[in-house]
């Protein structure tokens, strides 16, 4: 996956010093970003102008150095054609070469009053979330008391009637039906819906129903961690359901491991109810408030009281 200069700059606010319709249509193909210390020296034999050219103060101090003409020259061998954009941070005044070499090579030149390591982190991270692979899961991701909880299920157990449901009473939908998942950090997975399905949910025998139209802006929201998952399954008679919560059970995605709880369905069971119930006791256990634990320490107590 790639993106554009151009969403980059739709992202994160720069002053754009030199910019053509062309030059913003560069690709972005790595979250790496480069601050061109060692290359200004000469050694460029590891070098990739393929990344961002990020330069700080000393990169700026030592271009102010270099005297003349090397400085030109100096600066058109760090930025080729294939360099999608030069940044300058801290608010640091732009030397005139390094206009004409950005206009040799056709390349965005922007400045920031942001410090450098602030504006390097923020440009990795969202270049890092951008350019993350995505995966395809069936689901529904909403956002339930502040937690992500993506319900899935066979087709036709009710899971965009469940999120119909959970709509009217408060919670915010991130998607229905396809959800695109990738992977932010170590630690976090996310979820966003395929453009084509924002703010869009399914409903068998009405259609497809604007959310936003229909329940407002606070009704939806454009992507969400998933910090919890959901499985609806048809009641069987006969088998073995979890009834005091101590069988933990974790689903995977993009490496990533989460925590799910598997949900009976059948005539009479209020879903979105138990959902809100079970999110709320996901989030109580992450306080330190277990209630299968409290139970299981009352259970042994009574036992050693009897006996």
């Amino acid at each position: 996956m790639v993106i554009t200069v151009a969403e980059l700059l739709e992202k994160i606010k720069f002053d754009v010093v030199y910019t053509s319709e062309t030059a913003l249509k560069k690709e972005i193909t790595t979250s790496d970003v480069t601050r061109p210390g060692l290359e200004m020296t000469g050694y460029l034999e590891y070098y990739t102008p393929e990344r961002i050219q990020l330069f700080g103060m000393k990169e700026w101090s030592y271009v102010q150095n270099v005297i003349g003409d090397n400085r030109y020259d100096l600066l058109k061998n760090i930025v080729t054609d294939a360099t999608p954009a030069i940044i300058v941070a801290r608010g640091l005044p732009i030397p005139d070469e390094m206009v004409s070499v950005a206009k040799k090579r056709d390349t965005v030149l922007l400045q920031s009053t942001e410090p450098t390591s602030r504006l390097n982190g923020a440009i990795t991270a969202f270049l890092d979330e951008k350019l993350s692979t995505r995966t395809t899961v069936h689901g529904v991701l909403m956002d339930i008391f502040g937690v992500g909880v993506l319900i899935q299920g066979s087709s036709g157990i009710g899971k965009s009637e469940t999120g119909l449901e959970l709509i009217k009473r408060g919670h915010r939908l991130v998607a229905d039906d396809r959800v695109d998942v990738y992977q932010k950090d170590e630690f976090t997975v996310m979820g966003e819906p395929a453009e084509i399905l924002r703010h869009l949910i399914e409903l068998r025998g009405v259609g497809i129903i604007d959310v936003m139209s229909l329940f407002g802006a606070g009704a939806v929201m454009d992507s969400s961690k998933i910090d919890l998952t959901v499985y609806l399954e048809k009641y069987e008679k006969g088998n073995t359901y979890d009834r005091l919560g101590n069988g933990e059970t974790t689903t995977e995605f993009s490496g990533v491991s989460v925590p799910q709880v598997k949900i009976p369905v059948t005539t009479g069971r209020n879903v979105s109810v138990i959902i809100e119930a079970a999110v709320m006791n996901f989030r109580a256990k992450q306080m330190g408030f277990d209630a299968t634990k409290m139970f299981e320490e009352r259970l042994s107590n009574l036992i050693a009281k009897n006996s």
